[in-house]
């Protein structure tokens, strides 16, 4: 909130000016153009309200969600490189080198120049990506991350109480997914089958300590933050209570376009 209330009314005005190209503005939203302090005073006042009783509730859930589609995107880097991670993207983009392409109502291109691109993974982000328009900064593309139920992620060992609570074995596999990991893999590091592998980790999941992602034909396996807590001993961290739990998804309405590599 303080870096929106920070925002030097010359970008805003560039930024709200472009918006009305594509878009009628409200009133409000044109004053706040104009640089009304109270414009900026009820914009933020909202967005505190909405995530103070929509986002802050859900945060450990959100972030779950988000891990687990970093830890897809990173596997697809590590194994094929930047073609993989680029062809493991939503649907609504495809990588067809050196262009990414992505729907979105309005037809425009993105040229890189050798600059990068950051990918982001919004929880919020629905149906097309968005790019940031800036070019002082770093091109930036938020794309939906996926909303799978359930199956993605360095090796922690488990506390020996959680051994006595969950099972010796089942408190293995879930020291084993801290680090993120398939079925397979996870076979391996707690050395069981792997249909055993993927009952236990179908029992953790159950029990909220596990997400699951499937990505193509492979299964990734990441821990829940109520399954990292449990595995470091119950130290919740800064967000509190760990939560599990679905949340409906809203979109934002934000600016996709194809990015040229």
């Amino acid at each position: 909130m303080q870096a929106l209330r920070e925002t030097p009314p010359e970008r805003v005005h560039q930024e709200l000016g472009r918006l009305s190209t594509v878009r009628t503005l409200p009133a409000w939203i044109r004053s706040m153009a104009e640089g009304d302090p109270r414009a900026f005073a009820k914009l933020t006042g909202a967005l505190q309200a909405y995530h103070e009783a929509a986002i802050a509730p859900y945060w450990s859930h959100i972030q779950a969600q988000i891990e687990a589609d970093r830890a897809v995107r990173g596997r697809a880097l590590l194994d094929g490189g930047a073609d993989a991670l680029l062809s493991s993207l939503p649907p609504m983009m495809r990588w067809r080198a050196p262009v990414l392409e992505a729907d979105y109502p309005v037809d425009r291109d993105i040229h890189l120049n050798g600059r990068g691109l950051l990918l982001v993974p919004s929880f919020f982000c629905r149906r097309t990506p968005v790019t940031y328009v800036n070019p002082d900064l770093a091109p930036v593309l938020v794309y939906p991350a996926r909303h799978m139920a359930e199956c993605a992620p360095a090796e922690v060992a488990a506390p020996r109480s959680l051994g006595k609570l969950v099972g010796h074995t089942r408190s293995a596999v879930l020291g084993s997914i801290g680090g993120g990991c398939t079925t397979s893999e996870l076979a391996r590091r707690v050395g069981v089958s792997a249909a055993s592998a993927s009952q236990h980790a179908g029992v953790l999941r159950e029990a909220g300590l596990v997400l699951t992602l499937r990505n193509g034909s492979a299964v990734m396996h990441t821990l829940t933050p109520l399954g990292a807590a449990l595995l470091r001993g119950g130290h919740r961290g800064p967000q509190g209570r760990p939560r599990v739990q679905p949340v409906g998804q809203s979109s934002i309405p934000e600016r996709s376009t194809p990015a040229t590599m």
